[in-house]
């Protein structure tokens, strides 16, 4: 099975078919997509300016929504190498039982998922890789009460989520399923209180 890095290749190859180009794009999805492999398709290509369904895409709009992955694939990877660095290093000191954090970051390794989108059409419009510094950045300060990615206020608990964990906080504004860990406990709590004033009005 072909790795992120000889997909991308194939992706930027002039002398590939065009077909294969953009197969070898969507592939490299299955290696690394972090609102999952369908919302993640939908952003990029939004954002490079060809539709989802296209199958003779610009071949410079493709490789230029390959760049936005590649730059974000590298922000997620520094950033997993930190952490097994400091685990490691918590390890030699002792400290053997993993945090939420951690916890998290298990289920969520290689980048796939990482700020899962649930609805493939609804994800942030920023850059992927601005959106992972946004995440990364909320996983190593204190707790906060918004979502890290846009700082919307409007959290509300969804069920029978299509990634781990199952069930969670979802940002109406921007889409994604946002980290336990980066929200303190109220804000965990009126998330929850929310779905259920949804459902009473409802």
């Amino acid at each position: 099975m072909a790795g992120f890095r000889s997909l991308a290749r194939q992706v930027r190859d002039p002398s590939c078919d065009l077909a294969l180009r953009r197969y070898s794009l969507r592939k490299c999805l299955e290696r690394f997509a972090p609102y999952g492999h369908r919302a993640t398709w939908d952003h990029l290509c939004s954002r490079a300016g060809f539709g989802p369904e296209d199958r003779s895409p610009d071949p410079a709009r493709l490789v230029a929504a390959l760049d936005e992955l590649e730059e974000a694939r590298s922000v997620w990877l520094t950033y997993e190498e930190e952490f097994a660095q400091r685990r490691k290093k918590e390890k030699h000191d002792g400290l053997r039982r993993p945090g939420s954090v951690d916890d998290w970051h298990r289920l969520t390794w290689g980048g796939f998922g990482v700020a899962w989108c649930d609805d493939p059409y609804v994800h942030p419009d920023e850059p992927l890789a601005e959106v992972l510094r946004r995440l990364i950045a909320a996983l190593e300060r204190e707790p906060g009460s918004v979502c890290p990615v846009c700082e919307g206020e409007h959290l509300t608990w969804k069920y029978d989520l299509a990634h781990e964990p199952s069930s969670g906080p979802v940002c109406t504004e921007c889409g994604i399923v946002v980290p336990r860990p980066v929200l303190t406990r109220e804000a965990l709590a009126n998330a929850r209180r929310a779905r259920a004033r949804l459902l009473v009005s409802a």
